[in-house]
């Protein structure tokens, strides 16, 4: 079986289009969402209704999430910040694309061949990045039971292999962090996962971004030609 993984896609529909040619490149038999569809982008309505055309099961990311409850535990600038862009994205999904986002579940999993988690069983928000030790990563992703464990959230894509475990993140389509500007997800053939880049339009996203007025375009329009990662700035 040929499954793919495509996650935190934030509302970046030319990435999302390019990742779409691919996988009818690769001809998976599945293709799973892994959350983080529409926050942080200038075309999150256009992104949902495609992976909803499309009908890939999927579960639901922190910045889903974020769209109707914040933790409690997050800096009130963070709050604050994700306030600002939680109401933009409201306004663009409207109220029916929000009930179908609230009711994804937080986990999917193919038997005890693969479990796939946003970032951490139990948790959205909390990330563990590709230099974890191979301790920490069995300590969180082994009891899932699973041989593969698959996570997204932190935008940069790996694969692990520990005794009787393989983890892997699937990166990012539309926002990676890793220093290449090029879409990622994961490609599982046969158990064995395979983190796939692909090149897309960053200036008709920037264009996007550009007519869009989203709160943090401009930070957005910087990240897509650097992947540098880091903390969402709103406009000023």
């Amino acid at each position: 079986m040929k499954l793919a993984i495509v996650s935190d896609v934030h509302g970046n529909l030319a990435a999302l289009d390019a990742v779409q040619g691919d996988l009818d490149a690769v001809h998976p038999d599945l293709v799973v969402h892994g959350g983080d569809l529409v926050l942080n982008g200038p075309r999150p309505a256009e992104c949902l209704d495609r992976i909803r055309e499309l009908r890939w099961p999927g579960i639901a990311g922190n910045t889903d999430e974020a769209l109707w409850t914040l933790p409690d535990t997050l800096p009130e600038n963070t709050i604050r910040t994700f306030e600002v862009l939680v109401a933009a994205t409201v306004r663009l999904l409207g109220e029916e694309r929000l009930a179908w986002l609230r009711a994804l579940p937080l986990g999917w999993r193919d038997g005890s061949r693969l479990a796939l988690v946003h970032a951490v069983p139990g948790d959205s928000w909390r990330g563990l990045l590709p230099d974890a030790t191979d301790e920490d990563l069995s300590a969180v992703y082994g009891p899932l039971g699973a041989a593969l464990a698959v996570y997204c959230h932190i935008h940069r894509p790996y694969v692990r292999r520990i005794d009787g475990l393989t983890v892997a993140n699937s990166g990012s389509v539309g926002l990676p962090w890793d220093g290449d500007a090029r879409a990622s997800y994961l490609l599982i053939e046969d158990g064995e996962p395979i983190v796939r880049r692909v090149a897309y339009d960053i200036e008709r996203h920037i264009a996007d971004l550009d007519r869009s007025g989203y709160p943090s375009s401009r930070w957005l329009a910087q990240q897509a030609r650097s992947a540098a990662g880091g903390f969402v700035r709103l406009n000023s």
